[in-house]
């Protein structure tokens, strides 16, 4: 396992306002956003208008540095903007971070493309390539959860580096990602084998819950498939209402998107990379994480205690804490 060490924080950037769109929600159920937190929707160049939670840095905290990057956070299937904004938003705002949080197409208070699916790899990351290049001013840290982790993993494959800098169809370049409890580069369909194989119950009851949504039916499922087994009732519940109204439709056609894989590997050595693990992920095995290791040539973190939804675990503050140390640590 990485050692992770903890250094002093600096301040975060000041970000030209971001034009606000007035239009009404698409859930049943929105998501009440926090003090000090804002909805906007990004345009497209298809004209599809993109949600974006934003959550500004504490500047009287740290006034001094307007250098240090932004945090952009993609979310995974059943998800959206809304599972950053309910901890990891305000934490490290409060460290000095500007905070933007997207719904990806078709997810959350997202507009919904044509078509039976929100799109692949490639059109989702060209989507996070857009909001980058058109709104932030310094190279971002991307950080990915589930799936998310995958549409950063072909991100990255496909980013601008100093050899192909005049490539303007490549994404533009990152200070750094992290992919937590992140779909491995091969895609989900190893991590269903091997459950098949070994705990063909697990399998089984993965299946149910992902496949035929029986999580958003089932309070135990739900709580096993993305929670800790103490997280409180009222809180599985308010979740689980949440992640119903989150996903319009799918985010990928999985059987299209494993041909697909796996993901290139990145071509600019120099973007630095976080992969981190759930001991008590019912999704992503200790298999899994390892492979997203070894293919960035990282050594994983694993933190105890924390299932798949470590963003909104009861325990969410150990994967913070974590993120927090390694950010601090990059080289600037």
């Amino acid at each position: 396992m990485a050692i992770v060490l903890s250094i002093q924080h600096t301040p975060k950037m000041a970000l030209t306002p971001f034009a606000v769109l007035n239009k009404p929600l698409k859930t049943r159920v929105p998501y009440e956003l926090k003090q000090g937190q804002s909805r906007i929707f990004h345009q497209l160049p298809s004209g599809l208008n993109m949600e974006v939670i934003i959550q500004k840095s504490v500047k009287e905290k740290y006034p001094e540095s307007k250098n240090d990057p932004p945090l952009v956070f993609i979310h995974g299937s059943y998800h959206s903007a809304w599972c950053w904004a309910e901890h990891w938003l305000p934490f490290f705002s409060n460290y000095g971070f500007d905070c933007f949080a997207l719904s990806l197409l078709g997810q959350g208070e997202s507009d919904a493309p044509s078509g039976a699916v929100a799109g692949t790899l490639q059109t989702h990351a060209g989507d996070v390539a857009d909001f980058i290049e058109r709104n932030l001013s310094l190279p971002p840290i991307l950080l990915g959860h589930s799936f998310g982790g995958l549409i950063i993993q072909y991100y990255i494959a496909n980013m601008r580096h100093k050899l192909h800098s005049e490539m303007q169809n490549l994404y533009p370049k990152l200070k750094g990602a992290a992919l937590i409890c992140s779909v491995p580069p091969s895609g989900n369909s190893g991590l269903v084998w091997r459950y098949l194989l070994s705990k063909p119950i697990a399998a089984f009851k993965v299946t149910r819950s992902l496949a035929a949504k029986a999580f958003q039916t089932s309070l135990p499922l739900c709580r096993e498939t993305f929670f800790s087994a103490t997280m409180e009732d009222n809180l599985v519940l308010r979740y689980q209402e949440l992640m119903k109204e989150s996903s319009r439709m799918p985010l990928f056609d999985l059987r299209k998107l494993n041909a697909s894989l796996p993901v290139p590997k990145m071509t600019d050595c120099s973007t630095q990379i976080l992969v981190l693990g759930a001991k008590d992920d019912f999704i992503v095995d200790a298999k899994g994480l390892d492979e997203t290791g070894r293919f960035y040539d990282v050594s994983p973190v694993c933190i105890e205690g924390v299932a798949h939804d470590m963003m909104l675990d009861c325990s969410w503050e150990k994967g913070a804490n974590v993120i927090l140390s390694w950010l601090n640590g990059l080289s600037r």
